[in-house]
């Protein structure tokens, strides 16, 4: 039970092709958005869509499998952990990212999805 207390488990479609970086170490990571809606209907009986970003990093394998196989449209699923870090940028203003750190990534739809 104490595992399932930072998992996040997400279906959506990425908005970008993923940025690909190789650090110093040799060890590759892969940076991309997945967008995911959720419908529904408002008081008035209106559809809505609402439509939520989330960013994603992922290392390793994973990121070489992110590289030759994920394009912007794509349908995923992912599985990881929400992870929260800080850092200073040019100005030395501390800025505050949240993304999802994967450790699992299944590729849905077809090959037509790709852009």
């Amino acid at each position: 039970m104490f595992a399932l207390k930072n998992k996040v488990q997400l279906i959506g479609n990425l908005g970008n092709t993923p940025e690909i970086k190789t650090l110093e170490t040799g060890k590759k990571m892969a940076r991309f958005s997945v967008a995911t809606n959720e419908i529904y209907r408002n008081a008035k009986g209106e559809k809505v869509t609402e439509t939520q970003w989330h960013n994603l990093v992922v290392w390793g394998k994973m990121a070489d499998i992110a590289e030759k196989y994920l394009a912007k449209g794509r349908e995923v699923l992912i599985e990881g952990k929400i992870v929260n870090r800080s850092y200073n940028d040019k100005e030395g203003q501390k800025k505050y990212v949240t993304e999802i750190q994967v450790n699992e990534l299944l590729l849905l739809g077809g090959r037509s999805n790709e852009a």
